[in-house]
């Protein structure tokens, strides 16, 4: 069986700040072209590779990384809410031979996932959407972080389970390239801070006026009216060339403090990008069918979309 990779970037600005320009249309007209992608490739079962940002993995339990055998979004950003269509028994199957691999990973038999996993899916299946899907988060801002290495390896012993099921499998990772959004720290936290990175239980209400806070924010930076830290093109071109290579193993030498310096405080997203090429890389050489890189400045971030099949 084939395997397939779609990568996104997501953002809150998406849909609610302007970059400017035609930047907007080129992004969504990306999209399209891996939708067009996936329908050709029609997979059987989606495996989601994302980060959470401490909506639903929190520091009551912090892991690397946890599948999901049952999950539900918290509808941020206008994502889809609710139960979402998890196959519990691919998740199952997956959890078990992934531990066979001796990789070290949790699951979920209650998960709760944010835009970091469900926005993609909006992009390419549609909102409400009733495509089977094992979700898989990766931590990339809960510190500390396990190294490089075992996020690639973790996507290979992936890759390898996904071939035994006899299903045509597609990686959808999720994550901003470089931007540096303001993001709590435990370590140096006021008492109020880390009760919130150990229990955030917003009302709809709270949540709503917090990613609005969010949003004005973007906004103030669109407009000129707040400074925001330079994107790292330089950076950006070199984890995507990596990806291009089909070679994962430079970024076992990408050592995490070195990552924020050059990628900003949630570059560490692009995780999940490096779990899903891994995985795809156990199935030979792949060739891509998209891929698109912007440097959006009035978003504060590198935006990217990829897709990619095996030869």
């Amino acid at each position: 069986m084939p395997l397939a990779v779609a990568a996104l970037s997501h953002a809150p600005s998406f849909g609610n700040v302007d970059p400017g320009g035609e930047t907007f249309a080129e992004i969504n007209a990306a999209i399209d072209e891996v939708k067009e992608f996936v329908s050709a490739y029609d997979p059987d079962l989606v495996v989601v590779f994302g980060p959470d940002h401490f909506n639903g993995q929190l520091y009551s339990l912090i892991t690397p990384w946890v599948i999901g055998a049952a999950a539900e979004g918290v509808g941020d950003y206008g994502t889809t809410a609710g139960t979402l269509p998890v196959d519990a028994d691919a998740a199952r199957a997956l959890h078990a031979s992934v531990l066979a691999e001796g990789i070290d990973i949790g699951r979920s038999e209650r998960m709760t996932v944010d835009h970091g996993i469900v926005q993609p899916l909006d992009f390419v299946f549609g909102k409400d959407f009733a495509q089977p899907i094992v979700p898989v988060f990766v931590n990339a801002i809960g510190l500390p972080l396990s190294p490089m290495r075992r996020v690639r390896l973790m996507g290979e012993a992936f890759g390898r389970a996904a071939r035994t099921l006899d299903r045509k499998v597609l990686f959808l990772a999720s994550g901003g390239i470089s931007h540096n959004p303001p993001i709590p720290r435990w370590d140096g936290a006021p008492g109020t801070v880390q009760e919130r990175l150990i229990a955030y239980a917003p009302s709809p209400e709270e949540r709503h006026e917090r990613e609005q806070m969010i949003v004005r924010g973007i906004q103030a930076i669109a407009d000129g009216k707040a400074p925001s830290d330079p994107l790292n093109e330089e950076w950006d071109k070199l984890v995507l060339d990596t990806f291009r290579s089909g070679d994962l193993t430079p970024a076992d030498g990408w050592e995490n403090g070195w990552f924020v310096a050059e990628g900003g405080s949630a570059a560490h997203e692009m995780r999940s990008w490096i779990a899903a090429y891994a995985a795809l890389s156990t199935a030979g050489p792949y060739r891509f069918a998209v891929d698109r890189y912007w440097a959006v400045e009035k978003w504060g971030a590198g935006f990217a979309v990829q897709a990619a099949v095996t030869a």
